[in-house]
């Protein structure tokens, strides 16, 4: 179920981060294209400002005076053809704006040869939305316009002004949207790198969460490995102590029912007597930590060492111990543990001591284990991979524990020590800093 739910919200975001990634592509296309529209739109506005101001207004007055086909006319209309030409536009013409709705053309910068389609007075395509802005005496730009005669154009206009200053009427320019068109796609092919890096992008970044969700999975899987195996040990260990106490049980209930069978009820109350230290002892293993696996954990080493006899002492702070994971801290202090267990069992039982100390200040996590046992003849190698100064034995892979401990005190940028001296004991130090 857990790993359907992964699956399910791996597949949703990379639904989610291709679909955003497409709508970004799309959108800086269509803002490309907007952009170049406005763009040719401005510089062609500038130019019809420029051509309205050099125009002969003069002339063109007295062209409006008499609208005809006269020699000023013919003038005008040569000198617009001549701007069209530069320009590279479709048309270069002139304008009368009587009225907000209907805008006429008066003079187009045409070829002479074009004889038709270009009669004074003609009414011009210039929507009526521009028309008002001409009207109010603003200069006005236009998107693309469907011209069933012309084709499509994009249109702009400045206002012509006289002498006075007044507005005698209005230079339109038209520029065709094969142009338009053709600088669009020259940008898009100079912007085809940015779209690719985009595709690419999304690839990648789809690629890499793939790889950080299945590195993560392996990790996680890993980690519960080691961290079950641990667990599946200490169970294992509190199983076969409390079925050591189970055993024990039933003997000594097994020995008073005999005894006051015999009716020898004062030896029965002497053993009793003597089981009341047990008794004790099993008190003893409840533990006040608050940290809930330190806890558990060192209840069950405390009942593993009774069982061999061990006299251990604990000593641990009232720290929850938060700056270290619950399963390195298992596994760090397990295996320390283990060891010193082992080390001890080779002593007689009178000298079987063993003493964990778990402390915490403001800069620090200081785990220190004490345990009597024979001395370590080569400390620069225990830390190594299956590197072990015990007995091998059929089933079981030994040198891995102080190995998993350096490696998790590594994990935390501490340090570890274990020394050994003459009398038979080794104290085994690891510092974590907290800073």
């Amino acid at each position: 179920m857990k790993k359907r739910k992964i699956k399910l919200i791996l597949v949703l975001a990379t639904v989610l981060l291709s679909l955003f990634t497409s709508l970004n592509v799309v959108t800086s296309y269509v803002k490309m294209k907007k952009t170049v529209e406005e763009s040719i739109a401005n510089q062609s506005l500038e130019a019809a400002i420029s051509i309205a101001s050099s125009l002969d207004v003069k002339q063109y007055q007295q062209f409006l005076n008499n609208p005809v086909e006269s020699k000023d006319y013919w003038e005008l209309r040569s000198y617009l053809n001549d701007a069209r030409e530069k320009l590279g536009a479709l048309f270069v013409y002139t304008l009368e704006i009587d009225n907000p709705q209907v805008s006429k053309a008066l003079i187009a910068g045409v070829p002479d040869s074009y004889t038709e389609g270009f009669e004074i007075g003609q009414i011009c395509t210039v929507p009526e939305k521009q028309i008002k802005l001409a009207y109010k005496g603003l200069t006005y730009v236009t998107n693309v316009i469907e011209d069933p005669n012309h084709g499509d154009y994009l249109s702009v206009g400045a206002p012509i002004k006289n002498e006075n200053g007044q507005i005698i009427g209005y230079l339109g320019i038209d520029i065709g949207a094969d142009k338009v068109n053709g600088i669009k796609g020259k940008v898009l092919e100079n912007n085809l790198l940015m779209f690719i890096y985009n595709g690419l992008f999304i690839l990648i970044v789809i690629a890499s969460f793939f790889f950080l969700q299945r590195w993560y999975q392996k990790e996680v899987t890993k980690e519960v490995g080691v961290t079950e195996d641990t667990y599946q040990a200490e169970i294992k260990a509190l199983i076969t102590s409390v079925s050591s106490l189970r055993h024990d049980f039933t003997n000594h209930i097994q020995v008073l029912h005999g005894l006051l069978q015999l009716g020898e009820q004062e030896q029965a109350k002497q053993y009793l007597s003597s089981l009341s230290k047990d008794v004790q002892a099993i008190k003893s293993l409840k533990l006040n930590i608050n940290h809930p696996g330190l806890s558990i954990l060192l209840q069950t080493k405390k009942l593993a060492a009774q069982n061999h006899n061990i006299e251990m002492d604990i000593s641990v702070s009232q720290d929850a111990f938060i700056n270290i994971k619950t399963t390195d801290l298992i596994k760090l202090l397990s295996n320390l543990i283990d060891n010193a267990i082992d080390a001890t069992t080779e002593l007689p039982e009178s000298e079987r001591k063993m003493t964990i100390c778990c402390h915490a200040d403001e800069a620090k996590y200081v785990f220190e284990i004490i345990n009597t046992g024979p001395t370590i003849s080569e400390p620069d190698q225990i830390f190594k991979q299956g590197f072990t100064t015990k007995k091998p034995e059929f089933g079981k892979i030994r040198g891995q524990g102080l190995f998993i401990v350096k490696e998790v005190v590594k994990k935390y940028n501490g340090n570890i020590s274990i020394q050994t001296t003459a009398e038979l004991e080794t104290t085994a130090t690891v510092i974590i800093p907290l800073k």
